[in-house]
C-alpha cells in the first residue's frame, strides 16, 4: 500500500547527548530580500495549511512563517512536501492541494502557482529549463487496480509554468534526483527498483535493482547510494555503480534496524535511527553503531521527520504530534547543539539557499 509519509514514520526516542545548549532566541524577521543566505525549513502541516520557516546562516535571524508575512492572505496549500530551485526561483510542492507555489528565492514573494496537471505531487528537479515532478496519482488502498502502476512525472515548462507533458512510470514513485542528465526515482513501499528516466526522450531506461523499501538516496563520485529498511529485516545501504549498474551493500546490524534519512557530506555517509544520527566513512564496509548525537523528542508521539547535513552542520526536524508547532535543531558535525527553533507543524525538510 502506498502511503502519506505523515503516518508511517517509526516512533522511537533516545536520550539527549550534547556538549552544550543555547536558549531559544526570540524570532526576528529578516528584512525583505535577505532570504538568500540561510535555510528554508518546510513544515508539512496537518489538515490545514503548511508553512515555511527560515533561519539565517548566522543562526540569529529566524522567522517561523515567512510565506504568510511576505504574502498575507495567500493559501499556501496542504501537506507541503518538498522544494526545489531554479535560478532566482524556489518551487514549493503542496501535495495535498495539487499545486506548486513559485516564489522569488530571495524575497519569498509569490510569483505564480502551478495548479493543473498535478495529482499528489511529491518531489522535483530541474533539467534544461524544465521541472520534472513525481506524482503519486492514486493510491492502491483507494484504487487497487491501478494504484501501484499509475504514478507519473509531470514535465513543467518553467517559462510558462505549465505542465507540458507527462511520463508514465508504470510503477510507484517518490523521491527524484538528477545525475549526468538522467533522472533517478525511488519509492520505498511498492517498488524494488530505482527507476531511470532519460529526460531528452522522456522515456524509461533500464531500472536499477536495489531491493524493497529503498527511499532516500544520494549520488557521489559516480555511485548511487540508496538506504533501504525492510520491515522486520536489516537495514542496508545499497551502492550502485552507475556506469555498469553493479551493486554492493553495507548491511546494518540489528541495532540499526529501521534506519532512515541517508545524506552524504564530504567523505561521510550520515543516517538516522529513531532520534539518533550516525556517520560512517563513505568507503567503509561496516556501519557505525555509535551515534554522533541523540536528542529527546518534545512530544510523546514525536520522531525525527526531517534531516540534512550541509555546510558543516547537522539539521534535524522533530515531527511532534502533527497538531501543534514543533522543533528543529542545528548541531555541529560532532554533535554540539548550536540552535533550537520552534517551527511549524510537521517540519519535514531543509533546503539551503
Amino acid at each position: 500500500m502506498k502511503f502519506s509519509k505523515l503516518f508511517l514514520v517509526a516512533l522511537m526516542s533516545f536520550p539527549l547527548f550534547f556538549s552544550c545548549s543555547n536558549d531559544e532566541d526570540v524570532p526576528v524577521a529578516p528584512v525583505l530580500g535577505a532570504y538568500e543566505n540561510g535555510t528554508f525549513i518546510l513544515n508539512e502541516g496537518s489538515s490545514g495549511q503548511g508553512s515555511v520557516s527560515f533561519i539565517g546562516n548566522d543562526l540569529t535571524s529566524f522567522t517561523q512563517d515567512i510565506h504568510s508575512i511576505v504574502n498575507p492572505g495567500d493559501l499556501f496549500g496542504k501537506y507541503v512536501q518538498s522544494m526545489f530551485f531554479n535560478g532566482d526561483y524556489a518551487y514549493i510542492i503542496a501535495g495535498g492541494s495539487n499545486k506548486i507555489n513559485v516564489v522569488n528565492r530571495k524575497t519569498f514573494k509569490l510569483v505564480a502557482k502551478i495548479e493543473t496537471g498535478l495529482v499528489a505531487p511529491r518531489y522535483g528537479v530541474v533539467v534544461n529549463g524544465k521541472a520534472y515532478v513525481t506524482n503519486a496519482n492514486t493510491y492502491s488502498y483507494a484504487n487497487p487496480s491501478t494504484g501501484n502502476t499509475d504514478d507519473f512525472i509531470a514535465v513543467i515548462n518553467l517559462t510558462t509554468n505549465l505542465v507540458e507533458s507527462t511520463i508514465p512510470l508504470n510503477a510507484t514513485a517518490n523521491r527524484i534526483l538528477v545525475e549526468n542528465g538522467k533522472l533517478y526515482i525511488s519509492e520505498p513501499y511498492n517498488n524494488t527498483k530505482v527507476l531511470v528516466v532519460n529526460p531528452t526522450t522522456n522515456t524509461l531506461e533500464t531500472p536499477l535493482n536495489v531491493g524493497s523499501d529503498a527511499d532516500t538516496m544520494e549520488v557521489k563520485n559516480g555511485f548511487l547510494y540508496a538506504l533501504r529498511s525492510p520491515y522486520g529485516g536489516p537495514s542496508e545501504i545499497v551502492k550502485v555503480k552507475l556506469s555498469d549498474a553493479t551493486t554492493s551493500s553495507v548491511v546494518f546490524p540489528a541495532a540499526l534496524n529501521d534506519a532512515k534519512n541517508l545524506d552524504i557530506y564530504e567523505s561521510k555517509i550520515y543516517y538516522t535511527v529513531g532520534t539518533s544520527v550516525y556517520a560512517m566513512d563513505i568507503a567503509s564496509t561496516t556501519a557505525s553503531t555509535i551515534p554522533v548525537l541523540s536528542y529527546t523528542s518534545t512530544s510523546a508521539w514525536g520522531k525525527m521527520y526531517g534531516f540534512a547535513v550541509n555546510g558543516g552542520r547537522i539539521y534535524i526536524a522533530d515531527g511532534g504530534d502533527f497538531t501543534a508547532n514543533s522543533k528543529a535543531y542545528i548541531y555541529s558535525l560532532t554533535g554540539t547543539l548550536q540552535k533550537e527553533m520552534t517551527v511549524g507543524v510537521g517540519p519535514n525538510g531543509f533546503y539551503f539557499n
